[in-house]
């Protein structure tokens, strides 16, 4: 399954990936005001698609896998089942992880002014959109 995960990650160009989830990405930008950027990553860190700038997108992506492994570790230690989201706030605004399926997460970044009500909800949406993409682009290469 990693192997199958890097292959789809490795499809991406500078700003560009699997076509269908850049244009989740793009929709978010739409639909969520203060958004100022999103990446789609493997569980391992690899970008999978992402609209950030200012910022080396590998090394956010690694970060977001550590910081999977410990929500995901926390929320197994006191019983509250598997990972959902993870949200940092910041002086100068958040940074939003939500789990998109089993093989990857959506990471937001939004200003301080920000709806985290509103960036929750949009989120939850596109991480179940996004992890039936990253399921069958899966799917798809087990097949070939």
């Amino acid at each position: 399954m990693r192997r199958a995960l890097r292959q789809f990650a490795g499809r991406r160009q500078s700003m560009t990936a699997a076509p269908e989830v850049l244009a989740e990405l793009q929709g978010l930008r739409v639909r969520v005001p203060h958004l100022t950027g999103a990446m789609v990553a493997s569980t391992d860190g690899l970008v999978i698609a992402h609209l950030v700038t200012g910022m080396e997108p590998d090394g956010v992506a690694a970060l977001t896998a550590a910081a999977l492994g410990v929500g995901a570790r926390l929320t197994n230690a006191v019983g509250h089942g598997g990972f959902r989201e993870l949200i940092v706030s910041g002086e100068l605004g958040y940074v939003a992880t939500y789990a998109a399926g089993d093989s990857c997460v959506l990471t937001l970044l939004a200003s301080a002014e920000a709806n985290v009500g509103r960036l929750n909800l949009e989120a939850r949406r596109a991480g179940t959109r996004i992890a039936a993409m990253a399921d069958g682009t899966l799917e798809r290469q087990r097949q070939a």
